[in-house]
């Protein structure tokens, strides 16, 4: 994930699905640049600086793939990536879900070698991770790279990170009543899923929201790929 800041615009860069970017006040909360908000070009190609502040955006681009404009602006750049293991079930799942019914559904192995091979909507998952993270070491005031792991075993700590990464620093009386534990409370993954609106309402070609929000699980790929497939991907990686 990537959130780019701009005064108060912001832009969300995805690098797994499975829920990442609902928001807990009715679905999905960002645009999603190759979807909403460019899908429709060249018909109509909309100004995005032109928008409500604040402003969140949504993409999977890698980074250097990202337009000039983004990598040398005063935006900010929040990454999250996830276990590789899980990102590819997750996936694998989330696109059985979405295709049309005349297709036959998408067979794990198969699936898998493509995975491996980087064959993969926006290119290969290490790459982008590869990506993001140099960049975030060269440039640590514009790029955060976080897990999705780490912010699942520790989210207090990872909110207050990025609170200051954003130059919105908490103030202790807002620690000391609470408000890093609503944040959290409130962008959890059982509020979103509970969301009527992710219950029912749909994104980007009608795909329906709901399917983006499964498990949340982390190390569940152990349930549908064997040791040996476990074993080649991590050499990869």
């Amino acid at each position: 994930m990537v959130l780019k800041k701009e005064k108060w615009c912001w832009l969300a860069v995805f690098e797994c699905n499975g829920g990442v970017g609902c928001s807990s006040h009715g679905g999905l909360g960002e645009k999603h640049l190759e979807y909403t908000i460019y899908g429709n070009a060249p018909s109509h190609v909309p100004n995005p600086s032109n928008m409500t502040e604040p402003r969140l955006f949504g993409t999977h681009i890698p980074f250097h793939a990202l337009a000039k404009s983004i990598k040398e602006s005063n935006s900010r750049i929040i990454y999250i990536c996830r276990n590789p293991l899980d990102t590819f079930v997750s996936s694998w799942i989330f696109l059985n879900k979405i295709k049309p019914e005349h297709l036959p559904e998408f067979e794990l192995g198969e699936a898998f070698e493509k995975y491996c091979k980087g064959i993969i909507g926006f290119g290969p998952t290490w790459n982008q991770m590869l990506g993001y993270w140099k960049e975030s070491i060269a440039r640590p005031s514009k790029v955060l790279f976080l897990k999705y792991e780490d912010l699942k075993k520790d989210a207090n700590f990872h909110v207050k990170r990025i609170a200051e990464f954003l130059g919105c620093l908490f103030t202790f009386e807002e620690e000391r009543d609470g408000m890093i534990e609503s944040i959290i409370k409130l962008c959890s993954f059982e509020k979103m899923k509970e969301l009527e609106a992710n219950k029912s309402r749909t994104f980007a070609r009608n795909f329906k929201r709901k399917h983006l929000l499964r498990k949340a699980e982390m190390g569940d790929w152990v349930s549908y790929l064997s040791p040996e497939m476990g074993e080649k991907l991590s050499q990869i990686m």
